[in-house]
């Protein structure tokens, strides 16, 4: 029997201040990650300073939204069962994720993917949209 994507409700994540704008694009459908003025280089988690050289001349930019899988576990216990994983973003960095609205059996490392948002919280208490991943 295929183990696919079941819908469940995501915890709400923390909205830091300095993470705002983040969450705004989420809520607009679009995956933002931190790059530097100074190295160039992307980078994600975001921080207030580049992880590369340690310049304070971050800002946010917009990716194209894909990626390719560089390792991911199907969680098959309990009542909402989910996959998670490391995405290697078209831009260079990799975040943690969720890989939803697919066959869990047809999952594999180095799938190409792109970016879904999905509502954290609950209906009665609906939190931030969260990037989340589904194949090609």
């Amino acid at each position: 029997m295929a183990a696919t994507y079941q819908p469940r409700t995501m915890a709400k994540p923390e909205v830091y201040p300095e993470h705002e704008a983040y969450w705004d694009a989420a809520a607009e459908g679009k995956l933002l990650v931190k790059r530097c003025e100074a190295c160039g280089e992307y980078h994600h988690y975001p921080r207030m300073f580049c992880p590369y050289c340690m310049s304070e001349k971050t800002k946010w930019e917009e990716t194209k939204g894909t990626g390719t899988i560089y390792t991911y576990s199907v969680m098959r216990r309990g009542a909402s069962p989910y996959a998670i994983a490391y995405v290697t973003l078209d831009e260079g960095p990799s975040m943690m994720t969720n890989i939803v609205d697919c066959d869990w059996d047809e999952i594999y490392i180095g799938q190409k993917v792109k970016t879904v948002f999905k509502q954290s919280g609950s209906q009665d208490d609906p939190g931030p949209y969260v990037p989340c991943f589904t194949p090609l």
